[in-house]
């Protein structure tokens, strides 16, 4: 059998490999938000390259990885541990995501990972490599997220009578509106009430501002440009389809942290590029 590599993915799905490279360098740090001890490996060449081009481009680290991590880290242990909300958690775009094996998890959470085959079976390769050993049941359904994708998640064990925690993480920015709300449709009809998303996008700021414009060239010259961004996605993406949301902006996240290394302006500022960080319920 071939063995899989990055030449068999697309450039969406090597953007995995930058952000395990990103948190990777942050596990480095004695002040880190978070340890992970699988992303050096999962990161590979590739990985670190793009990591270091990106922050010599941008003229330093992207704190944005690191904050979107250990937010949705302390929203999934809250979820599934502090208040036992879900006993089930869909990952969307896994990616080199290590939660399933880092987090202290209860050991019959039940934890899908959903992404491209070729981008699993190059994880599950390194994974194997390593030693790696899930804190809870682990299952990689490989899908295309532009296409049909339930039956796959179903077939899998996914009980969709029950509550779930979906994780949607760096995701929907690289793509097209239709395709992010067809996904979003999808992911509710399997979303009974008590069900969880945690979600983030840049915002249309993002995307329109030229304090931007050299990472979305840069990310447009590496095959993958954002494409999608929203400054209301509680109204936008969210409320009309069910969705309760509380919407945090990174520099609000990040601050918290001791992260951001920049004054919070408030959101809807004119011309005040923003992102957002997204919990939200049914």
């Amino acid at each position: 059998m071939d063995t899989p590599d990055d030449a068999h993915l697309d450039r969406v799905a090597r953007t995995a490999r930058w952000t395990a490279a990103e948190r990777a360098r942050e596990s480095t740090r004695p002040d880190r938000l978070f340890d992970d001890p699988l992303a050096e490996a999962l990161a590979g060449e590739q990985g670190r390259v793009l990591a270091s081009s990106m922050a010599a481009e941008q003229g330093g680290d992207n704190p944005g990885f690191a904050i979107r991590t250990r937010f949705y880290d302390d929203a999934v242990t809250d979820s599934v541990c502090a208040r036992q909300a879900v006993n089930q958690v869909v990952s969307v775009a896994a990616g080199m995501d290590t939660r399933a094996f880092r987090l202290a998890l209860p050991r019959e959470l039940v934890w899908y990972e959903l992404d491209r085959p070729e981008l699993l079976a190059l994880k599950d390769q390194v994974l194997a490599e390593e030693g790696a050993t899930p804190g809870c049941v682990r299952r990689p359904v490989g899908v295309d997220l532009t296409g049909e994708w339930a039956d796959a998640l179903t077939a899998a064990g996914f009980d969709p009578a029950r509550s779930a925690l979906w994780l949607v993480e760096g995701l929907i920015f690289y793509l097209e509106r239709a395709v992010v709300y067809n996904l979003l449709d999808d992911l509710t009809r399997l979303a009974v009430p008590g069900s969880e998303l945690l979600i983030d996008t840049v915002g249309r700021s993002m995307l329109d501002s030229p304090h931007t414009r050299s990472l979305r060239d840069r990310l447009a010259r590496e095959g993958a440009p954002w494409r999608f961004g929203t400054d209301g996605p509680e109204d936008e993406l969210l409320g009309p389809r069910g969705w309760r949301a509380s919407v945090w902006m990174y520099s609000e996240i990040g601050t918290r942290l001791g992260r951001w290394p920049h004054p919070v302006v408030p959101r809807g500022t004119p011309d005040a590029p923003q992102s957002f960080l997204i919990h939200a319920t049914r």
